[in-house]
């Protein structure tokens, strides 16, 4: 899956502390000098990276609100284009970085395919906002690095060890019991979800590479970019003129999902994905608030169990990832002497 294997590998070693306690600790060896400045400035740029990625739950909850209100009357291809459409105006004043240094053919086609595969994602992901309870949704969701290590092994022959596989095996394991098929009926907005995971999964890894070279005002412009433009004929199929409601509810849809897709390419930036996956699980908990708040969804204790296995799953195959990357970076003892 790797997002950055590199710098997952240099960081990982303070991802295992990122909490209250480590922060406490961590403060102390800075008052006593224990700490050298580079080592200040990665765990500063952790913690950065940390609540980056709390304020895209945030973000990103607030999106699955709007959609869920929104429901399906509005054809899911229309309301994800507009949503992209709106977006993208909103983000030209900005663009001013990206006019000065154009991306290159290689960075255009890789643009190209993250807008392709995360604008089929998006109108899946619509599709099932308006069919299926948010909380569902978004444990679905966290299924996306687990399809990505799949894939990793089927398309690309990496090996699979017995962690990894057992660690799959695991999420699996939550994703039924997410699902409880047999127990409750899986629908076209289940299936959809499931779809839409490993496409949202794919997208992010291109993101994760494109922060080493491009800003993430640029990332998310091209991303608009692109998504409207895949969007744009799928939209016409089922079109209908939206009301200046749903416009106005679409215009906040994309407020927050354009600043959520900043904050978490700036939480890529600054921490590896060991740190920021577990924080992810905070959506989760912000769904589950707000489908029993604002829709009367009850409270399936399932759900939020099958999610919290799915989460802790994938963030281990994130840690072998970075350990693995480690290794290959690090000479064997006898290099090291020559």
């Amino acid at each position: 899956m790797g997002r950055e294997a590199i710098i997952a590998a240099d960081l990982e070693s303070h991802a295992k502390n990122a909490s209250l306690p480590f922060v406490d600790s961590l403060q102390m060896q800075r008052q006593s000098g224990g700490m050298s400045d580079i080592a200040i400035q990665e765990e500063d740029r952790t913690l950065e990276g940390i609540g980056w990625m709390v304020a895209t739950t945030l973000f990103f909850v607030a999106v699955t609100g709007i959609v869920r209100y929104l429901g399906s009357d509005l054809p899911a291809a229309e309301g994800a284009f507009l949503r992209y459409v709106i977006g993208l105006i909103m983000l030209v004043p900005f663009v001013g970085p990206l006019l000065k240094s154009p991306p290159n053919g290689k960075e255009m086609l890789i643009f190209g395919i993250r807008g392709t595969i995360h604008g089929v994602a998006v109108c899946l992901w619509f599709f099932a906002m308006a069919r299926i309870p948010i909380a569902e949704v978004t444990a679905i969701g966290y299924t996306a690095p687990i399809f990505v290590a799949l894939g990793a092994a089927l398309f690309l022959g990496e090996k699979m060890k017995l962690r990894r596989i057992t660690a799959i095996a695991i999420a699996f394991i939550g994703t039924l019991v997410i699902l409880r098929p047999g127990l409750q009926e899986i629908s076209y907005g289940h299936l959809a979800q499931l779809c839409a995971a490993p496409c949202f999964a794919t997208s992010f890894l291109i993101a994760k590479r494109l922060t080493s070279s491009r800003d993430a005002i640029s990332i998310v412009f091209m991303l608009s970019l692109w998504s409207t433009a895949i969007l744009f004929p799928l939209a016409l199929l089922e079109w209908r003129n939206p009301t200046w409601e749903e416009i106005f509810w679409l215009s906040l849809t994309a407020f927050f999902a354009t600043a959520g897709h900043w904050t978490m390419t700036r939480a890529f930036a600054c921490a590896p994905i060991t740190v920021t996956q577990p924080a992810q699980f905070l959506q989760l908990v912000w769904a589950v608030i707000l489908g029993m708040v604002m829709f009367g969804e009850a409270l399936d204790p399932f759900v939020i169990l099958g999610g919290g296995i799915v989460v802790a799953s994938a963030t281990y195959i994130s840690h072998r990832e970075a350990v693995a990357a480690r290794q290959a970076r690090t000479p064997p003892a006898v290099a090291t002497k020559v």
